[in-house]
């Protein structure tokens, strides 16, 4: 008899514990996805598109796979870096992609990841804007940093030029 009131006694206590982690929430993933959560990021290409030509700032376009080493080490470095962390919240709109927009100027050397492109408000991809290597011009490597906060340097005032 005792045996019957612990099985039962068990089987609601699993039944409760089971009831309860149902209700907890589940937080959606960050749209910095681990970028830089101080970032204001857009969700999409076309709405980064959007907000570039109403804010008149570059819009910077992060092409990544959250299962690529490459991708992981350069995100952590990127977020890691405190200037290029200020300039991509001040001075960009910001979106980083782990699905390929439709637009084919988003690859001009093809769809590899990582890769960085900006897009000047006139909706021009800055093809001439790249990083040090020559079989894939768009992707930094950790180590890389430097060359991509000068390549944001470079895009604003590209902008600010043109203006």
């Amino acid at each position: 008899m005792m045996l019957r009131w612990l099985l039962l006694a068990l089987f609601f206590g699993v039944c409760l514990s089971t009831g309860e982690q149902k209700k907890k929430k589940v937080k959606p993933q960050s749209l910095s996805r681990g970028w830089g959560e101080s970032i204001n990021w857009v969700k999409t290409y076309t709405e980064g598109l959007e907000k570039m030509v109403k804010s008149q700032k570059p819009l910077m376009v992060i092409h990544h796979r959250g299962n690529c080493s490459f991708s992981k080490a350069l995100k952590k470095a990127f977020a890691a870096d405190k200037s290029i962390q200020k300039m991509a919240k001040e001075d960009f709109i910001m979106v980083n992609l782990v699905e390929e927009p439709t637009d084919k100027n988003m690859a001009p050397d093809g769809y590899y990841v990582p890769r960085i492109l900006f897009v000047d408000p006139s909706k021009t991809v800055r093809a001439e804007i790249v990083g040090k290597y020559n079989n894939r011009r768009y992707t930094y490597k950790p180590e890389d940093m430097e060359t991509l906060a000068d390549n944001m340097k470079k895009a604003k005032r590209l902008l600010h030029a043109e203006l």
